[in-house]
């Protein structure tokens, strides 16, 4: 067994979470890194923050994986005295590569949100926002795209889907919230790790009751509960933490890259970030 360099790492994760997935909007691929380098070791997180940057130096990793892009905007100047640029000295200085894998790895099969609506016992979930069919079938490969939609194996109250959440997500000071009525009863789910109000047209067509998703905002939600309204056909809404519901993807990550590196014939550490990312700490 031999250890990879970083662009086998990158040829590992782009095998998994094809970049081709990704949104035009996004930001995803090598940030940071010497493509000859070699990496014995790599720490998976969600986000870039400075927290986990310094992690992976005490750690001494070699490639930090993230979820989140450190660039997702462009910038012009990686001066050390900025934010990003800050980290990207860190970064060069300690030898660390960067890279992150976005709404590729939303979209692909395994990815976020099949892992996140697999919380609810679903399994064999659609796109909630499919990619092309064409695109997929060249590939060979089964439905990509944003979301997932499935039906429960049996009719479920709302409040016993969100205290399922509660029990599987890790504990946020945010909770796990419902809109609409907790008492409704639910056979289809529609779920989206990370922020999901724009995707309220495709919850409607999904014909979902009840939709999971974060960072869910004031007027988007009560918009979407007057449009089931006056349709009749009922939507309830589940809101969780945003790291919440995308953290639980890392394991299965690390489960396929581990498949993934040993098939090549590689030897490489892999290990979780200790450091909770979640923004909201305190509630009153």
């Amino acid at each position: 067994m031999r250890h990879p360099k970083v662009s086998d790492c990158v040829e590992v994760f782009d095998s998994l979470w094809p970049p081709a997935l990704a949104e035009p909007w996004d930001s995803v691929g090598l940030a940071v890194g010497d493509p000859d380098a070699e990496v014995q070791s790599i720490l998976l997180a969600l986000d870039p923050m400075d927290a986990v940057i310094a992690e992976a130096v005490v750690l001494g990793a070699d490639l930090v994986f993230n979820h989140h892009p450190l660039m997702l905007k462009p910038v012009k100047s990686v001066n050390a005295a900025t934010l990003k640029g800050g980290a990207v000295h860190t970064l060069i200085s300690n030898d660390i590569a960067l890279f992150n894998a976005h709404t590729n790895a939303d979209s692909a099969r395994g990815g976020v949100s099949d892992v996140f609506i697999s919380l609810l016992g679903i399994e064999g979930a659609q796109p909630l926002s499919p990619h092309d069919e064409a695109d997929d079938s060249r590939r060979g490969s089964l439905p990509t795209g944003i979301g997932r939609v499935g039906d429960l194996d049996r009719p479920t109250p709302v409040r016993d889907l969100a205290r399922r959440l509660a029990a599987q997500l890790p504990r946020t000071t945010t909770g796990v919230r419902i809109a609409g009525d907790p008492a409704a009863t639910a056979t289809r789910v529609a779920v989206c790790g990370g922020a999901g109000d724009s995707l309220f047209d495709e919850v409607r067509a999904s014909g979902a009751d009840v939709y999971v998703t974060a960072d869910l905002r004031h007027h988007p939600a009560t918009e979407a509960l007057d449009a089931a309204n006056r349709r009749e056909s009922g939507l309830s809404l589940i809101d969780v933490s945003h790291w919440g519901s995308e953290t639980v993807w890392l394991s299965a990550a690390a489960e396929a890259l581990e498949a993934e590196f040993a098939r090549r014939g590689f030897t490489v550490s892999l290990q979780h970030s200790a450091v909770n990312t979640d923004p909201w700490v305190e509630r009153y």
